[in-house]
């Protein structure tokens, strides 16, 4: 009997130390924010520039809802918070995470945009090791060729020819040591580069004026007198342009030169 009213007595301590504890459960759940009201608070502290308040909200906010439409936006902008403190590394980690992970996000054209930015500012001359360069290029490609209708497409396409141009700088760079140092057959493999695969960037008119100083010292002067020609159809006003022309004067008088300009276009 003895034993009976101890049995009861365990069965309701039990039921109230589980009734307490599912109240304790239901209070803490009660008091745990909804995922906008997290994202709101860790936008705040981000507008504040209170980055690393901000980025434990947005962590906090992965913790509790891991399968939330903020919870995506959050890991974004956790990436972002790298890239604004020139993180460049952890910025790229979190961007390749979030691509692999959400491949059809609606905002992957600007996670890949951002990855694409985090090599581009690492790029510090033209002088350095291509590997930003090349980076970058590969991924602003990405935003164009994937999003073609995103509104970071206008300027991965202005960034590409920013990217070329700094390439076509390092060609023309080596090119020029070359032909100071008068090995023209190097010096105007540079020159052709850039001509043929940088057309688009700044470099293009002196590319070709250099190209005819190469033929001009080889003695190729048929070479140097189409070559010049070409730079004077395309960039007439260019200075190299001038400059091709004062040095190939003692082949042709200005009116045989500019009579072979209209016969080959």
């Amino acid at each position: 009997m003895k034993f009976k009213y101890l049995l009861v007595f365990f069965i309701i301590y039990f039921s109230i130390s589980c009734s307490n504890s599912d109240d304790n459960k239901l209070n803490k759940t009660q008091n745990i924010s909804k995922p906008d009201e997290i994202y709101i608070s860790a936008n705040n502290y981000f507008k504040n520039k209170q980055y690393i308040e901000a980025t434990e909200e947005f962590k906090k906010l992965n913790k509790l809802y891991p399968l939330s439409n903020e919870a995506i936006q959050a890991q974004i902008m956790i990436g972002f918070i790298h890239y604004i403190k020139m993180e460049y590394a952890d910025a790229t980690l979190q961007f390749d995470r979030i691509i692999n992970k959400y491949p059809s996000h609606k905002n992957l054209d600007y996670v890949y945009y951002m990855r694409a930015m985090c090599n581009y500012e690492q790029i510090a001359h033209e002088g350095l090791d291509g590997e930003f360069n090349n980076l970058a290029l590969e991924d602003f490609n990405q935003v164009i060729n994937r999003f073609p209708l995103s509104t970071y497409s206008k300027d991965s396409r202005q960034k590409i020819i920013l990217v070329k141009s700094n390439q076509a700088a390092k060609h023309m760079n080596i090119g020029r040591f070359y032909l100071k140092e008068k090995k023209y057959t190097a010096a105007l493999s540079r020159f052709k580069i850039v001509i043929e695969d940088y057309s688009m960037t700044k470099f293009t008119p002196e590319a070709l004026h250099r190209t005819v100083e190469v033929y001009f010292n080889l003695d190729m002067k048929q070479d140097a007198n189409k070559t010049a020609a070409v730079l004077g159809h395309n960039y007439p006003n260019s200075k190299w342009y001038k400059y091709s022309y004062d040095l190939i004067k003692n082949i042709d008088d200005k009116k045989s030169f500019l009579g072979k300009v209209k016969n080959i276009f």
